[in-house]
């Protein structure tokens, strides 16, 4: 019984551990941009910060209770000794410097890594819009005058700024790969600001409860070269699926579908949906 027991308690570990590396291997410490990167060295230099903090912790308390066992007859009894400055030295010191380091360290990322801080780079950002929607994320290229579904596709080495709102209820957008989280509202814009640095398939998703179907509320981040870039705008384009009022009220339906491409989007489209958020409750004029 032992035996069976321990056996299933190691599979179970295992199987854990296993789960545990898709996490790792689509999140930030598996940086492809530089805002991500950022993010991990603050997270390295949190986890030195809490090593120092915990560790001694950690090692003096089963070293201090051994020493003070009840075997132990060798320690004097000193009933008045009630003040000692290198112990209060020891208790107060060490947690002040860290709360003064840790504000500076803190104070100094917050400002570094504003998702409203535009990423340096030496071509003009790439506009794209984003639309959190049940259960789906609807992305529009203003510039290309085209939008998808569930596929986000941007340009290596290039600047991207993120519009984000919602057409429903709040959400939260997330690139780990890329950037931090940032919240979706309807009526409301927020920004994000992110870069690949290297081509390749990322994970976002939306980490924001909001019914039974937010847990598929995932989608692929494209990171393309320039040719490459391009050809899938000339994918789009040639999808012959423009994003008409009656494609765009199919859209609030609570469905998780598969990418799809629109070759033509509105005008001033998240304009409009910024103006009149929850426009599926009533009529919403669609400007071309």
């Amino acid at each position: 019984m032992s035996r069976t027991f321990f056996a299933r308690s190691l599979t179970l570990i295992a199987v854990v551990c296993l789960a545990g590396c898709d996490a790792i291997n689509l999140g930030v410490m598996q940086a492809a941009g530089p805002v991500a990167e950022q993010q991990r060295h603050l997270y390295f230099l949190l986890a030195v910060v809490l090593i120092f903090v915990a560790g001694p912790v950690l090692v003096l308390t089963p070293i201090i209770a051994w020493h003070y066992r009840l075997s132990n007859k060798h320690n004097h009894f000193r009933p008045k000794w009630d003040f000692s400055w290198r112990l209060e030295g020891l208790i107060w010191i060490p947690p002040i410097g860290i709360v003064i380091g840790l504000s500076v360290l803190l104070w100094t990322y917050t400002h570094r890594l504003d998702p409203y801080r535009p990423v340096a780079g030496t071509q003009p950002p790439l506009e794209i819009q984003a639309v959190a929607l049940d259960w789906k994320w609807l992305f529009i290229y203003p510039g290309d005058h085209v939008a998808t579904i569930n596929q986000l596709a941007l340009p290596v080495g290039r600047p991207v700024r993120i519009s984000i709102t919602s057409g429903t209820v709040m959400q939260a957008l997330l690139i780990p790969q890329l950037a931090g989280q940032i919240y979706a509202m309807a009526g409301m814009r927020t920004e994000l600001n992110l870069a690949a640095s290297h081509a390749g398939t990322f994970r976002g998703e939306n980490v924001q409860y909001n019914g039974n179907g937010f847990a598929k509320q995932k989608f692929d981040v494209l990171a393309l070269s320039a040719p490459d870039y391009r050809r899938w705008l000339a994918r789009v384009h040639a999808a012959a699926r423009p994003l008409d009022q009656a494609a765009y009220a199919q859209l609030f339906a609570k469905t998780t579908p598969r990418p799809i491409f629109y070759s033509q989007a509105p005008d001033r489209l998240f304009e409009t949906i910024l103006a009149r958020p929850h426009a599926h409750d009533h009529k919403t004029e669609m400007h071309r």
